[in-house]
């Protein structure tokens, strides 16, 4: 028996593969596609959420200062930030497979966390958390969210957002671990304990993967006919439609798109990483105790994560960009509103704008993961997020290291009020995103043109 297999083009010129199912392909459903790297990011999300609240037990242990702590952060963010184009670049070329990405990921993973659990060398921690740590943080978070995207092009928004959002609630018992019971008397088995779990979760997780061919489509959705008749089948590819075609890294750059949503990335990436890493020392700072301290930033974590996927569903019905410019709004409202609770000694105000502040400081994560396949394709998209999302490790220099400098000299005032003014000029440049090369009427029927031909594979 064999599989048809069509090679459809549309207007622009753009080729979209037509026939196969996922299971003529990986033998199984595509949901696989979204609950393993959805697994594998919940396994990896104690790097980034997870290290505010065992900062205060790493100074005991090892003797470093807070600056020395979120330094060695910052980092870490620049090497998970930086991985994903190269790792992108590697991928398409053919040179790497997504599941070799995903088990070189799990062992630097683990490699990380064994090494903080051993040494207190300041040095050989930045060698093996924050170089070979961090990059393999990065090959798990790319690799996953450039395979959601592949297996679902007509609906990537809330997809994108589910699995997204396990990067954050994911370590939500490890927040509460490192509040309660982690103490210099257990740190080393702690750690080694976590390095082990990502190890293996993310090892099993990865070997599993596996991408679709190039230019992949469902058949269940008509691509020709999205904008015409077939838009209430074809859903949120009437408010995010196909790119135009399949840019490449640099026709990608020369649109000016890229380079603005890296600018906005940087901005936003930088206020999200300065409240994952200060709202803890914050909370304390202002007078809260450690319950409350560790329930803020679960409550950060958690709403972070939900909010991902929330967002991601929420763009699929009113829009991308649209979606993207609400949520960096509200992440420059919750800089002020937890300024506020703090200094006030107001617990629930302070809860409730940390809720707000977790929703707006990760929602926008997987929008921007959504919003640069609709913009340029997929099949360049490792190598297109991966120079997007590289934005991120000039942001965790600013929300890391350059924030502790900033809340030395200016105070947590002088810090919050910075992130909240540069959160709205994020929210601003947003407005000025386009898709590259659709007429602005993108609602408007168009007629669906023919298919350019088919051909028949074996299963």
């Amino acid at each position: 028996m064999t599989t048809s297999v069509q090679e459809l083009t549309d207007s622009n010129g753009r080729v979209y593969r037509v026939g196969e199912s996922p299971r003529d392909i990986m033998g199984r459903s595509r949901a696989w596609m979204v609950f393993l790297p959805w697994i594998a990011m919940m396994a990896v999300s104690v790097f980034e959420y997870g290290w505010g609240a065992a900062v205060s037990t790493i100074e005991k242990v090892h003797g470093w200062s807070q600056g020395d702590a979120f330094w060695l952060a910052s980092i870490w963010v620049v090497f998970q930030a930086g991985v994903a184009f190269p790792a992108g670049r590697l991928r398409e070329k053919g040179l790497i497979s997504a599941r070799t990405a995903m088990l070189a990921g799990a062992v630097c993973a683990g490699i990380g966390y064994f090494t903080v659990a051993h040494s207190g060398n300041l040095v050989l921690a930045f060698i093996g958390y924050a170089v070979l740590g961090g990059t393999g943080a990065g090959l798990v978070y790319a690799t996953c969210i450039n395979m959601v995207g592949k297996w679902y092009p007509e609906k990537r928004g809330a997809r994108t957002g589910f699995v997204n959002g396990g990067f954050a609630y994911g370590t939500i018992p490890f927040i509460f671990v490192f509040s309660y019971w982690f103490h210099p008397s257990n740190f080393s088995l702690v750690f080694d304990l976590i390095g082990l779990y990502m190890l293996l979760v993310v090892g099993i997780c990865g070997f599993l993967f596996k991408d679709p061919p190039k230019n992949w489509w469902p058949a269940a959705v008509d691509p020709l006919t999205w904008n015409g008749a077939g838009k209430r089948k074809a859903g949120a590819l009437s408010k995010n439609p196909p790119a135009v075609k399949q840019f490449t890294p640099k026709e990608a750059f020369r649109t000016g798109m890229l380079p603005l949503m890296w600018v906005c990335l940087v901005i936003i990436g930088g206020v999200s990483l300065f409240g994952i890493n200060f709202q803890v020392p914050f909370a304390k700072a202002s007078g809260f105790g450690p319950f409350v301290a560790a329930s803020s930033a679960g409550v950060l974590a958690a709403v972070n994560g939900v909010g991902r996927g929330l967002v991601g569903w929420l763009s699929d019905k009113i829009g991308r960009r649209q979606t993207l410019t609400l949520v960096l709004l509200i992440a420059a409202l919750a800089q002020f509103g937890v300024l506020y609770g703090g200094k006030s000694g107001n617990l629930w105000l302070f809860m409730v704008f940390a809720f707000i502040n977790g929703f707006g400081g990760g929602a926008f994560y997987p929008l921007f993961a959504a919003l640069v396949p609709d913009y340029f394709g997929e099949n360049y998209n490792a190598s297109n997020y991966g120079a997007v999302y590289s934005a991120k490790l000039v942001g965790g220099v600013g929300g890391g290291g350059v924030a502790s400098a900033v809340v030395t000299a200016w105070g947590y005032t002088g810090a919050y009020i910075l992130a909240g003014c540069i959160a709205l000029l994020s929210a601003g440049l947003t407005l000025f995103l386009k898709q590259p090369g659709r007429p602005k009427e993108v609602d408007q029927p168009a007629e669906a043109p023919a298919a350019a031909g088919g051909m028949a594979v074996a299963p």
